[in-house]
């Protein structure tokens, strides 16, 4: 394949890989092309904290496995599982969607919030964002209620329950960008801010965005 970032789903969706590959395509502007990988072993989403940890093994081999002219790799679940691995093995360019949206969303000191469906993965998003460094910026999680699968099933639920997490972050947090916290939830990120005067922030955009940017500071 010619010139291209790679987009990695840890999640063993096809539906949700069409889906994000889609959006990364979008944001790319034809600047790029886009490919996209799907993990095998990994679940259909990751909700737990132990399937995050066990995702980030194949994310590793996929990677590793990149094809002559990947240029990049974006980790499209929003633990960045297996980021910090192939950052130190790989010569190319390697970012994930929670790292990316939590620099576009902190930048100018702005306070910011997350809105998602997983509320077992709270303590590893609070982790990313102490080891980013954005922490005393960071105002936290609203998780959306109940089963995050049988949510995401119900597109209409979900963008209402996401859109009230997002009210919470606002609100009740003193959020100043919120940002939609899942790579399957790329589709609802993008149709919410037109709801909002406040900057929401799409994490997949974000890290194609990020990578464009890395590329043309290389070149």
């Amino acid at each position: 394949m010619s010139a291209h970032i790679l987009l990695i789903n840890p999640n063993s969706s096809r539906a949700t890989s069409d889906m994000m590959v889609a959006i990364a395509r979008r944001a790319a502007s034809g600047r790029m092309a886009v490919a996209v990988a799907t993990a095998m072993r990994n679940p259909p989403m990751i909700v737990t904290p132990e399937q995050l940890d066990a995702s980030a093994a194949e994310v590793v081999e996929i990677g590793e496995k990149h094809e002559v002219g990947c240029l990049g790799i974006v980790v499209s679940a929003f633990g960045d599982p297996g980021l910090a691995a192939l950052k130190h093995r790989l010569d190319i360019p390697v970012i994930g969607i929670c790292e990316a949206s939590m620099i576009e969303a902190s930048q100018g000191g702005r306070k910011f919030g997350v809105a998602t469906t997983t509320p077992e993965l709270i303590q590893a998003i609070d982790d990313r964002a102490r080891d980013l460094g954005v922490w005393e910026q960071y105002t936290g999680i609203r998780c959306t209620s109940g089963d995050p699968l049988a949510l995401s099933a119900h597109p209409d639920r979900l963008l209402s329950a996401l859109g009230e997490a997002v009210r919470q972050c606002i609100e009740l947090d003193g959020a100043e960008a919120v940002i939609i916290g899942g790579g399957p939830l790329g589709q609802a990120a993008d149709e919410l801010q037109p709801m909002f005067s406040t900057p929401i922030i799409a994490p997949i955009p974000s890290a194609i965005g990020r990578m464009l940017d890395l590329m043309q500071v290389a070149a």
